[in-house]
């Protein structure tokens, strides 16, 4: 096929074997439900309940057993050919004579959702309500059955945020489902519960409860993490997955709780870098106010960690950790290698993970030893004052664990005397931060300016209506005549220069091209390129996180894979490698390009809508994982698209809010996973985010996009918007945005030329980028 034929014509090219198609295969689906059982987290296992011997007959209970979840909503959500819920995954066992599932209660439940779906068509999985049980069928259910499984279920969406609010059904349980709770224990000695969730939930009801011995944090599963979920509660698989999130005894012990419903139109980002675990293990009295740490996860074997030895060598510390397994199944363990600083001028965190890796299915008595490694100068700090990571004098302490609680110290770094490891410039700055917090829970006033009017609307734009998509082409079809001897494809072959074929461009292809260009074949996101008469192809994107998006009544099904927090809690980097790789293949048998993939911003607050494809409140874990995905991604040749750069992290009023965060807190806690992703993927596009960052739009920041992101860290590839944002187009193209998605201004553009603030050296410059990414794909 000739060069960018797939991205023309739109022959769908099975890439699997015998000319079967590998989107939705068998395969895939397969490794979804094994990446589904390895990132749920067994939080509750009193007297070994779990996992469910032979021969329990088990009732069922609670809308969730049916209404099952399989991800969230928008970029987040796929078209499969089926879902299985939990009745039918615990059925399914019953069949191979596992266990003995109550039917009538099923019965009921499926029954009830349909009737709740028929009355309102626009409910999604997990938006139903909690019915009442007839007492008949309930008392039969206790005749008749020895174990209890409780099933919640929850929905988000992006574009809307959570609710914190007691019994808001959302973070805490519903008025039904808390009296469903309460018939339950009054009737039943034991208890189990499944959360089929996407985020952080209240866990108080069932941490000291005594007749809820076991408790399993199911996330959302893909399209059959039901069987994944069945599939631990009978032992066919071991749980290792290990929080990436500390859950508080209630919402109000998050700091970020009190200020994230403060107002639509800004977010103080107040806690500053105590964020998560580093809040809870180190303001004082915040520890006492944890159910589960950070790290944390049961597993139905025990394991023995020990250092075997730990040494530096060039700047590195390397540390060996023998892990045996020493129960009597078969299991997988995380070592966790966390850091200590020195008391020193800054405020700092008592504990920071450094490192981390898990081990392969150990048997019983089987060691495995796992070499980590990192380097010293990433235990130092943003000195807001010197512009620069700064290593302090003093002794780091090592310590290495399963969890953050669970940790011995192993090893000193010394640091003799105070140094700059890396020099910066000071970015990014806040003006309307009041205040942030000090290790010791108070805070800090920060001096408050008014924001500079030069990132105010100026007046000319004003006259254009905002998202004016009309080509300034004569021909908006980009149909020209045949005769046009210009050919892009002479620069993917070496005949001619990138600069020479950039400089055959007109001002009006140019500011065509630095907007996206309409959707071909079964894309639904919209592309790049698209002026076929001169060979410039149109490469569409795809959505989205949890596996590739195609729209119902396209006639494709593909693969629903695991949210990102489930797939972040398996701690598995050659897992997220194979599971970019997988969903790559699906993108690329669509012809698509660019998958909108991976999503990392921090859980600053268990409120965010979005948090479900997001991966955890620690930067360091959420970037290794989300690097090993992307190259997992782009060996097949797509490239991938890390979102959304940066703090995003509410939902409500997003394309309006201002993020007000320090410089410090920047750097440390909301930069930090994507510098690592930059630095360690080749990710080859970004996109920025619908938010401002201190009173700037980031897709206008030029402190976020041509300084730390290019200059600082190097980063030499495609910036793109998010959809139909609100900055200003020609400031984007200034910062080094480099095209407006999912379509472009040019009219806005043209007149940003005519009066001088743009030029054509600004539009040929990123348009070069535009045409860089798709020179890599084929």
């Amino acid at each position: 096929m000739e060069r960018w034929g797939r991205f023309k014509y739109f022959p769908v090219l099975p890439l699997g074997e015998d000319g079967r198609m590998v989107t939705g295969s068998k395969g895939h689906i397969q490794l979804s439900r094994m990446a589904a059982g390895e990132g749920m987290v067994l939080l509750k296992n009193e007297n070994q309940t779990l996992p469910l011997k032979n021969g329990h007959k088990v009732a069922l209970f609670g809308r969730g057993c049916v209404d099952y979840v399989k991800g969230g909503g928008g970029s987040g959500d796929t078209t499969v050919a089926y879902t299985i819920d939990f009745c039918e995954a615990m059925t399914e066992k019953e069949k191979a004579g596992r266990v003995q599932v109550f039917q009538p209660l099923c019965d009921f439940y499926r029954k009830n959702v349909e009737y709740q779906r028929r009355e309102n068509e626009n409910l999604q999985p997990g938006q139903t309500s909690e019915p009442d049980i007839p007492k008949e069928l309930f008392d039969l259910a206790v005749a008749e059955c020895d174990m209890a499984i409780i099933c919640i279920c929850r929905f988000s969406y992006e574009n809307a945020d959570r609710t914190g609010e007691l019994q808001d059904g959302d973070f805490y349980l519903s008025e039904q489902e808390q009296n469903l709770v309460n018939r339950v224990l009054t009737h039943f000695e034991k208890t189990i519960v499944v959360l089929n969730v996407g985020g952080m939930v209240d866990t108080t009801w069932f941490y000291d409860e005594a007749k809820i011995p076991a408790v399993l944090l199911a996330w959302q599963g893909g399209m059959e993490g039901a069987m994944a979920q069945a599939d631990i509660l009978l032992g066919d698989v071991n749980p290792s997955g290990k929080l990436t999130d500390t859950l508080a005894r209630s919402f109000d012990d998050y700091p970020s709780s009190y200020n994230f419903h403060e107002s639509e139109d800004y977010v103080c980002y107040t806690e500053d870098v105590f964020v998560g675990y580093r809040y809870f293990e180190t303001i004082p009295g915040a520890a006492e106010r944890v159910n589960y740490p950070f790290g944390y996860g049961l597993s139905y074997t025990d394991f023995a960690i020990k250092c075997r030895k730990a040494y530096e060598v060039e700047g590195v510390l390397h540390i060996d950790v023998a892990v045996t397994n020493t129960g009597g199944v078969a299991g997988k363990e995380v070592v966790q290698i966390y850091s200590g600083a020195p008391k020193c001028r800054l405020e700092m965190p008592k504990l920071q993970l450094r490192a981390f890796g898990k081990t392969k299915l150990l048997a019983p008595e089987e060691t495995e030893v796992l070499q980590l490694a990192f380097d010293v100068n990433d235990l130092s700090a943003y000195d807001e004052e010197k512009a620069a990571y700064v290593l302090f004098a003093g002794n780091y302490e090592i310590y290495v664990g399963n969890c953050i609680r669970s940790i011995e110290k192993i090893y000193t770094v010394a640091c003799i005397e105070e140094k700059i490891v890396k020099q910066c410039m000071n970015r990014c700055a806040p003006r309307k931060l009041p205040c942030r917090m000090k290790a010791d829970g108070t805070m800090e006033e920060l001096p408050m300016e008014e924001y500079d009017t030069l990132y105010q609307p100026d007046d000319w734009p004003n006259k254009l209506p905002v998202g004016n998509v009309l080509s300034v082409l004569p021909n908006p079809e980009g149909i020209l005549p045949l005769w046009d001897s210009r050919d892009f494809l002479k620069v993917a072959n070496g005949e001619i220069s990138i600069d020479d074929f950039l400089e055959s461009l007109s001002d009006e292809e140019l500011l065509t091209l630095v907007g996206g260009t309409l959707s071909r074949g079964p894309a639904d996101t919209n592309g790049f390129g698209g002026l076929d008469y001169v060979g410039i192809p149109a490469v569409m994107t795809a959505d989205g996180p949890a596996g590739l998006r195609i729209k119902p009544g396209r006639g494709i099904c593909t693969t629903a894979w695991p949210v990102g927090v489930l797939l972040a809690c398996t701690w598995n980097v050659d897992l997220m490698y194979q599971i970019g790789a997988a969903g790559a293949r699906e993108v690329k048998e669509m012809n698509l390009g660019i998958w909108l993939t991976p999503a990392i911003n921090i859980h600053r607050s268990p409120l965010c809508g979005r948090n479900f494809e997001y991966y955890a409140e620690d930067p360091f874990v959420a970037g290794k994982l989300a690097a090993a995905k992307i190259k997992g991604i782009q060996s097949e040749n797509i490239a991938a698209c890390v979102k959304h750069f940066c703090v995003n992290n509410k939902e409500t009023n997003r394309k309006f809010s201002d993020s007000r965060v320090s410089e410090r807190a920047l750097r440390e806690i909301y930069l930090k996973a994507f510098e690592i992703v930059i630095k360690e993927s080749d990710v080859w596009t970004v996109m920025t985010a619908y938010n401002m960052l201190n009173g700037i739009y980031t897709s206008e920041n030029k402190d976020l996009i041509n300084g730390i992101l290019r200059q600082e860290w190097g980063f030499d590839g495609l910036v793109m918007t998010d959809w139909h944002n609100r900055a200003e187009p020609y400031r984007e193209l200034l910062a080094g945005n480099n095209i407006r998605m999912p379509a472009g201004c040019p009219k806005r553009l043209k007149r940003a030329m005519e009066e001088g603030i743009l030029t054509r050296e600004d539009l040929k410059k990123n348009v070069r980028k535009i045409l860089e990414l798709i020179l890599r794909l084929e």
